[in-house]
């Protein structure tokens, strides 16, 4: 086993070949945690490093997470799978539960149970007014007003699995680490364990509102639990430093840390801004904090579709055929 050559999975990147000696070192320090899923030859699939007997003890002593909203989620385990088109397989103990975005269910195993409830439920122990309020609040980000539950009521565990709507990665991300609290573009959330609260975050400088991309409004992820979010394309995490800035096109952004500041920054002059095909804003960055960052946002892949469509205009291009560079004979043939 001390020869195999290891590999270790985080914010759905992949990061090896490292000896175990050198995945232990990290493991110790702090770099990897033992939650982080990790693979060697001759393995079925990605395991966390906690369960693997190579790497006991490995782990640095860590004070308890802090509990996000005074009642801590649910503690569950994980593994995401595929590359481009992932989905990511959440294990549920007897009681334990997690909530997702209504369709986003791929499957589950017997035992667990769905239900539909307002708002993210997180106050589903107060009034109907906290749960109006809740649900209040998704509709702002342009959600709907219900989300869905999946409880494990059977016996021993059951595993339950969630996919990426489009192209792309799942990042899961664990709020302890991060503060207590993620804000992320209004389409990212994919599903958390229960007890994470999906709420809103106003912008508070007006350009930001309205020039940055995402409007006035985002999703701010808070609690203690694990949540995952999906992105288009490759993803990006950039580890800011005190005072350091990073330019990104505003589509690009896919969470950011609570101590990240955003502010939207004008395309230098009038000419570049109208001709150079970046638009007129940029997001500015500034840490200290980490950002995730998105290769292909969905709003310029479905952009590409709709002006290759028919009906916006487009045109087959016959895959670069004789026929499909003769235009229009190829279409009398295949009826186009």
């Amino acid at each position: 086993m001390s020869d195999k050559q290891w590999y270790v999975a985080q914010n759905g990147q992949s990061i090896g070949p490292m000896s175990r000696g050198d995945l232990v070192q990290k493991l110790e320090s702090g770099a990897y945690s033992m939650n982080d899923h990790v693979f060697t030859e001759g393995m079925k699939g990605w395991v966390p490093a906690s369960s693997m007997p190579e790497f006991s003890g490995a782990a640095p002593a860590i004070p308890p997470p802090p509990v996000g909203r005074g009642q801590g989620a649910d503690v569950v385990d994980f593994e995401v799978f595929g590359h481009e088109m992932q989905f990511v397989e959440v294990e549920l103990d007897p009681g334990e539960s997690v909530v997702a975005e209504a369709g986003g269910m791929m499957y589950m195993g017997n035992g667990i149970q769905m239900q539909t409830i307002f708002g993210d439920g997180a106050n589903q122990q107060g009034g109907f007014m906290d749960k109006l309020v809740g649900a209040g609040k998704r509709m702002l980000t342009g959600e709907s007003l219900f989300m869905t539950v999946f409880t494990h009521h059977g016996q021993g565990k059951a595993r339950i699995a969630f996919a990426s709507p489009y192209p792309g990665k799942i990042i899961p991300l664990d709020l302890s680490r991060h503060g207590g609290k993620i804000v992320c573009q209004k389409d990212a959330f994919l599903c958390a364990a229960k007890g994470v609260s999906i709420g809103i975050a106003f912008q508070k400088k007006i350009g930001v509102g309205l020039f940055g991309g995402e409007g006035f409004i985002m999703q701010k992820l808070e609690g203690d639990g694990m949540v995952f979010v999906h992105a288009g394309g490759t993803i990006v995490e950039r580890d800011l430093g005190p005072g350091e800035v990073l330019r990104v096109d505003t589509g690009c952004i896919v969470a950011l840390d609570q101590n990240i500041t955003y502010d939207v920054e004008m395309v230098g002059g009038v000419k570049s801004a109208i001709f150079g095909g970046e638009g007129f804003f940029f997001a500015k960055l500034t840490g200290p904090g980490k950002v995730w960052l998105q290769s292909l946002p969905f709003s310029r892949l479905a952009g590409r579709i709709w002006q290759a469509a028919p009906q916006a205009g487009g045109k087959n291009k016959g895959e670069g055929s004789v026929l499909g560079q003769l235009g229009g004979i190829g279409g009398f043939f295949d009826g186009g």
